[in-house]
């Protein structure tokens, strides 16, 4: 019999079948059949509650449809909190940076304007300016090596001090190259530092894999500056020059992801730890800026 045709009685059609009485004892010869299946709730609840909690392997809980959607949710929120933080984080690296370089400027207009670097040197001579190189490089190292122990108030003091005697030493720039090419190598600077810096954070490279290169190369450009300054050799020092410009390039892209990979190892330690970071690498980046500045300067700028 297909399903939808009336039951026949010795091939003909009878009509009994089709009384009411008949299809209900039919709906209820359906139920027992399935009862007697074993797909009654009642056999369905027994035949587990037979079997001891845990030995049933095939039988797994079954996870509500928005589980999933909403652990997906919580993972998205959490990874978008933790990405503008990192942002605020960074940006706040920058704005100290900014800060120091524009205390650097000011200082250094100062200087040149009142004569004060000018008198500075008539009074101390080539002791004073020594003076305040021993002084630049101490904060440095000071600052790098005990910004985490100190209070953020006098790390960022010591900063903006380090920057107003960068300044005031920056000072004598006026007296050796004209407005125009101090002007023009502060733009390519601030275009090529910006341009570095958006690199270093979205380029896949680990620059931070380079460090110990950079910090040999730096140290041999050291050593190559103090020779220059005893023995005038014709073009070295355009060549020396070109080379701490691209080392300082190097350094940007190296700082920009250590500043991104240092607020992610002290995040965990509060918004105090933060701003010490902050303050750390603006320092970094702050060197990079100025010793990129001042390569620029000396390779295209005009002598006054």
């Amino acid at each position: 019999m297909t399903f939808g045709q009336q039951p026949q009685h010795n091939g003909q059609y009878n009509p009994q079948y089709n009384t009411p009485d008949y299809n209900a004892a039919q709906q209820a010869g359906y139920g027992q059949q399935y009862m007697q299946n074993g797909y009654n709730q009642q056999n369905y609840g027994q035949q587990y509650a037979q079997q001891p909690y845990g030995q049933n392997q095939n039988f797994q809980y079954a996870q509500p449809q928005g589980a999933g959607a909403g652990t997906a949710a919580i993972n998205t929120t959490m990874t978008y909190n933790y990405e503008q933080a990192q942002r605020v984080s960074v940006t706040r690296a920058y704005g100290e940076m900014t800060i120091g370089l524009i205390v650097t400027a000011v200082v250094a207009v100062l200087g040149q304007v009142t004569g004060a670097y000018y008198s500075f040197l008539m009074a101390t001579g080539m002791i004073g300016l020594i003076g305040l190189c021993v002084a630049q490089v101490a904060l440095a190292v000071i600052l790098g090596a005990r910004v985490m122990k100190m209070s953020t108030t006098s790390a960022r003091v010591m900063f903006y001090v380090y920057a107003a005697l960068m300044g005031f030493t920056l000072s004598s720039i006026f007296m050796v190259y004209d407005l125009g090419s101090i002007g023009m190598a502060l733009g390519i600077t601030a275009a090529f530092f910006f341009a570095l810096t958006m690199f270093g954070m979205t380029t896949k490279f680990n620059m931070l894999k380079a460090g110990p290169i950079l910090m040999v190369g730096l140290i041999v450009l050291i050593i190559s500056q103090v020779v220059l300054m005893f023995m005038q050799v014709d073009g070295m020092t355009q060549i020396v020059c070109a080379i701490g410009l691209i080392l300082f390039a190097g350094m940007t892209i190296y700082d920009a992801q250590s500043t991104r990979a240092l607020f992610a190892a002290y995040e965990a330690q509060g918004p105090e730890m933060i701003k010490k970071v902050s303050i750390l690498c603006a320092l970094n980046l702050y060197l990079d800026f100025v010793n990129m500045f001042l390569y620029i300067l000396q390779l295209f700028g005009n002598r006054d």
